[in-house]
């Protein structure tokens, strides 16, 4: 499998971030890691082995990038709107940053772009693509968070609000955004598997249906669990059938 390490200094981050890429050709997918995981975390556990028959026979390239979990959101030691504005910085690094890089990767300017993440990356994974619709077009988020008041400490500001998905998207009125929204494949995926809850999957299903956006809300039973077994095998399943 070709493998190829990218890392940059982020202006707007004020930090060098990393990317890795696997595979010659394919699908864009970008690959978030948990909640204190880095680039190299989805193959340290493994879902790039997991995935690598896909990879090598050009279904997907995937890109995993690294987060700023433990500068942002998980940063205790920081005032809740630092951690928030972190949050938006790494938002606009995503989008100004790595979409570009990607498509000069990919030799494809405006080539659809999907997204995956298990955890607080199925946060990441699914919060780029309602933020960014026009260039994120899927999205597979495995047993993920989507309210983030608690990670606030009862403090609220406008970065926070642009960013925690159940809050935007249930007073989003753009025709635009929602006529883009209406073009893209969305995935939750959860279950009754060890460690799972489903909770903020099905609250934030509601509040895409409320607001007439299509989506999958993919309950897996006892295969879809809150760990790397029950991950990989969803991917295999949704790359298998929809690349």
């Amino acid at each position: 499998m070709k493998r190829e390490y990218f890392r940059w200094h982020s202006p707007r981050l004020g930090l060098e971030l990393g990317i890795v890429v696997f595979g010659h050709w394919g699908a864009p997918l970008v690959g978030f890691p948990t909640s204190a995981g880095d680039e190299f975390e989805l193959e340290g556990q493994s879902m790039v082995g997991a995935l690598s028959d896909f990879i090598d026979g050009g279904k997907v390239k995937l890109y995993t990038v690294n987060s700023v979990n433990n500068y942002g959101f998980y940063n205790k030691a920081a005032h809740p709107f630092h951690r928030s504005y972190v949050q938006a910085m790494f938002d606009a690094y995503l989008r100004e940053e790595v979409v570009p890089f990607i498509w000069d990767n990919c030799q494809t300017q405006g080539i659809a772009i999907s997204t995956m993440g298990a955890s607080f990356g199925a946060y990441h994974a699914a919060n780029t693509l309602f933020k960014h619709p026009d260039v994120i077009k899927r999205c597979f988020a495995m047993s993920g968070v989507y309210d983030l008041k608690k990670f606030m400490d009862g403090l609220y500001d406008d970065n926070f609000y642009f960013n925690n998905p159940v809050d935007y998207l249930a007073n989003l009125n753009d025709p635009g955004l929602l006529e883009q929204l209406a073009t893209c494949d969305i995935h939750f995926a959860t279950g009754t598997g060890p460690w799972e809850d489903s909770g903020q999957s099905y609250q934030l299903s509601e509040v895409l249906s409320r607001k007439g956006i299509p989506h999958h809300l993919d309950n897996w039973g006892p295969d879809g669990g809150h760990d790397w077994p029950f991950w990989k095998h969803e991917m295999r399943e949704y790359i298998g059938r929809l690349f």
